[in-house]
């Protein structure tokens, strides 16, 4: 692309810290308007943003120094506008894409607006609270002719690259079988406010499943079955820190969701989501195949130690895959790349959909007690070769 894609951000919460990091160093984007419901907060982050860019430019120029702090930069914002609404910042003209960071119960409610207005979206996950939300989103961008991204894009790193590349090298011969573990005793012994978690679009699963299917996505391929049971052990939940320490909330969901699923090319993952686990030394994703064994790291990081088992012991395999030196974003620039090139971006709503409904499904089979098919696919995004930081001499990516 010969101009960068303009960046209006739409909801500056915590989550928004590390986009405004990353964003300035990324070529083909600008960020150049925020709002929020807390007009201060989108004060406060246009200005973080401001910061962040004078310190990319001063380490792209060699500038000797201290970094700037938000602190340190002068009055104003440098083009960073903050917009009364999210109405009005997507009516701006020098807004080509929305980065939506808001409440999930807000995802779907602010990417159709943005594609009504005609602007590209790239989200949080999840894409949508539903399948029907999920279906309105892709249907709208598919007439408006725009473009719709979603996170994860922790897959798009060195860690899950690596492996794929691994399998898709044939070093575990043909995949067969994988596991995928997600546990911890809950998020209310650190979160002052964690009911949000043990209502209807929480629970384990919709929580930190995103990244877990993602990644057996990329490397194992849709999935078209599943089988799920699941468990409520506990019926009341207490805060565990804060002003609100002991206070006891409702547990509406199950916190304890195990599955089997059934990949298109037939390898059976086992997936276990849990909040209700004290302790484990359990593997986060595992790929098995008829030749050898490969250990995956978090799908939650970018980076992290790969390792395959052939011949008898496990061995560390180098980077060999992914945007080295990723962080929240680089699935946006991947987006914007991929609009310049004419190909499909990797961190797509079409892979977000499908995540959510394998999601979803796998919930209605654990209610059902039964086997249930999956009635959405994706294709299996592009591998990302290893082409260093993503900048504008790194240019396959």
């Amino acid at each position: 692309m010969d101009e960068p894609l303009r960046i209006g951000l739409v909801g500056a919460g915590k989550i928004s810290r590390a986009y405004l990091d990353t964003l300035p160093r990324l070529p083909g984007l600008r960020l150049t308007a925020v709002t929020d419901l807390d007009r201060a907060r989108a004060e406060a982050a246009a200005r973080t943003a401001e910061a962040a860019a004078k310190n990319a430019e001063a380490a792209a120029e060699g500038a000797d120094g201290a970094a700037k702090s938000a602190d340190d930069v002068a009055e104003g914002t440098g083009g960073v506008a903050v917009a009364a609404s999210a109405d009005e910042l997507m009516a701006r003209e020098d807004v080509d894409a929305v980065l939506n960071l808001t409440i999930p119960a807000a995802h779907a409610e602010v990417a159709l607006a943005a594609l009504a207005a005609g602007r590209h979206v790239y989200g949080e996950k999840p894409l949508a609270g539903t399948r029907e939300e999920a279906d309105a989103i892709l249907g709208a961008a598919e007439r408006a002719g725009l473009r719709v991204g979603c996170a994860p894009d922790t897959v798009l790193g060195p860690g899950t690259q690596t492996a794929r590349r691994a399998v898709d090298d044939g070093l575990i011969g043909t995949p067969v079988a994988a596991t995928a573990f997600m546990t911890t005793a809950g998020h209310e012994a650190w979160h002052p406010d964690p009911e949000f978690y043990y209502r209807p679009g929480g629970g384990p699963l919709l929580d930190m499943g995103p990244y877990y299917l993602s990644a057996l996505v990329h490397l194992l391929g849709p999935v078209v079955r599943v089988t799920g049971a699941a468990s409520r052990p506990r019926a009341q939940r207490s805060v565990g820190s804060g002003p609100r320490a002991g206070e006891r909330f409702a547990v509406e969901v199950d916190t304890h969701v195990t599955g089997v699923l059934e990949h298109r090319g037939g390898a059976l993952t086992t997936l276990l989501m849990s909040f209700d686990v004290h302790a484990a030394r359990l593997p986060r994703i595992e790929v098995h195949g008829s030749e050898g064994s490969l250990s995956v790291p978090d799908p939650n990081t970018f980076d992290g130690p790969v390792e395959l088992w052939r011949g008898g012991a496990w061995e560390p395999l180098a980077p060999s895959a992914g945007y080295a030196g990723s962080a929240r974003g680089y699935g946006l620039a991947d987006m914007a790349r991929a609009l310049g090139a004419g190909r499909p971006h990797r961190a797509s709503a079409e892979l977000a959909r499908h995540v959510l409904d394998v999601m979803l499904t796998l919930l209605d089979a654990a209610r059902e007690r039964t086997s249930l098919p999956v009635g959405t696919t994706c294709s299996r995004p592009e591998p990302v070769p290893l082409v260093g930081e993503l900048s504008a001499s790194a240019g396959h990516g």
